[in-house]
């Protein structure tokens, strides 16, 4: 069934890219309608370029559905290294080659297809040995395909929703003037960094177990594995949504702050990481819920919610980012921010819909108040303690400021959460241990 179910999608994808690359100028316009003539041809140049690897991405998360089969979880989500790794080298050959950024943006979108390519092929060695079997042909399998892809539509549309939240963003960023689309793209690296470590690899970890416990009439092995995975995500993600807050402008200048990008980009950056993290949270742990609705064959129930999402982010981000700003009578790329904390709104009302709809049908999950209570009581005075400690080293770098500070923050958070014996960590330690 893997087999066919692959060569479908290679398939499908490979016309989709074709339909991309000829449609590169039409979907330009599309999502970002603000640009002018010279920045629209350069990203229509770009996306043509990208689209290839897009397709290749795809066929990356083929083999990582085979692997998380057969419990295989490292290389999957380890293999993006090599496309980072193909990025940061063009970059730097871009650079050295001179011709100015757009040469470099060039070579950066070819070295991100490069990349996706070395991120498939990593992976097919392990693929092919761990399911031997693989085959191309469908017969004998073909109602298990025809069911993948009927509950593929709905489980895309639903996984989609933050590419659909994103493209959104995207569009009305566009409109708030020179330097919004950039502080939003810089932002989303770094919210996407915890939602990838946490949120997304807690619940593809969680599936397949997930899965074989939906297929029991035991409902408590099922609450127990999600309420699991919500804690360990909460251990993580409540740390990052509070560095956000109060350290994002100390994260942006570590990373970003050097040539053209200065310490006013960082502190919009900051802005716009400010507004991310609050959804943060409900973000990486509605991803275990989807999870848990399709281990028990259900990709419905999520994409109704995230529907509900997508109208809320338009609707909010259109208000706060286009008429915010004028409302308070400050420059509009501020807009950004009102962009992602609206966002992270919607994100809430998706989680609190799937958390209900979830215990409707198993009973009761969920962290108490007083769990997520401990971990922001430690989290905010270690950002606080952290966000002194960076008043107070104005005259160091960025990067030498940034690695002091954060490493203050992460020390000061584990040393609070070993004194308060904080269940996640005693886990962490073991796992050290383990390892």
């Amino acid at each position: 069934m893997a087999g066919a179910v692959g060569a479908v999608l290679a398939l499908g994808v490979s016309a989709l890219v074709v339909v991309g690359v000829l449609g590169s100028p039409w979907l330009v316009d599309l999502v970002a309608p603000g640009f002018d003539d010279a920045k629209r041809d350069l990203v229509v140049r770009l996306v043509r370029i990208l689209f290839p690897g897009i397709g290749l991405l795809v066929l990356s998360a083929w083999c990582l559905g085979v692997l998380n089969t057969h419990r295989r979880f490292f290389l999957s989500y380890a293999a993006p290294v090599l496309w980072n790794g193909a990025i940061i080298a063009a970059l730097i050959y871009g650079g050295v080659q001179g011709g100015g950024g757009d040469v470099v943006a060039v070579w950066a979108v070819w070295g991100s297809v490069a990349g996706s390519l070395l991120q498939f092929l990593v992976q097919v060695p392990t693929v092919l040995k761990v399911a031997p079997e693989l085959t191309h042909r469908h017969s004998g399998v073909g109602r298990e395909v025809r069911e993948v892809f009927r509950n593929a539509v709905p489980a895309v549309m639903s996984r989609g929703v933050g590419q659909v939240s994103a493209y959104v963003d995207t569009l009305l960023a566009s409109l708030l003037g020179t330097g919004a689309v950039a502080d939003l793209t810089y932002a989303q690296t770094l919210y996407l960094l915890p939602v990838s470590l946490f949120g997304m690899s807690v619940s593809a970890a969680e599936l397949p177990a997930m899965a074989r416990e939906a297929g029991t009439t035991d409902t408590d092995a099922l609450r127990t594995r999600i309420d699991a995975g919500l804690r360990q995500i909460a251990f993580f993600v409540v740390p990052s949504a509070a560095a956000m807050l109060l350290l994002g402008q100390v994260i942006a200048a570590t990373i970003y702050q050097s040539g053209h990008f200065g310490a006013d980009d960082a502190r919009h950056v900051w802005a716009v990481l400010g507004g991310s993290a609050v959804g943060l949270l409900a973000a990486t742990q509605g991803r275990l819920y989807n999870s848990a609705f399709y281990a028990l064959g259900d990709p419905r129930t999520p994409l109704r919610y995230a529907l509900i999402r997508v109208a809320l982010t338009t609707i909010l981000g259109t208000l706060a980012a286009l008429y915010g700003p004028r409302l308070l009578g400050i420059d509009p790329r501020w807009g950004t921010a009102g962009l992602t904390a609206t966002a992270g709104c919607a994100a809430w009302v998706e989680f609190l819909l799937l958390k209900r709809a979830m215990n409707g049908r198993i009973g009761r999950t969920g962290i108490s108040l007083f769990e997520l209570g401990k971990l922001w009581g430690i989290a905010l005075p270690a950002a606080v303690v952290a966000w002194f400690a960076a008043a107070g080293l104005a005259f160091t770098g960025p990067v030498l400021r940034g690695l002091t500070v954060l490493g203050t923050f992460g020390s000061l958070y584990l040393l609070l959460a070993f004194l308060l014996k904080i269940p996640q960590l005693t886990s962490l330690r073991r796992f050290g241990r383990r390892g």
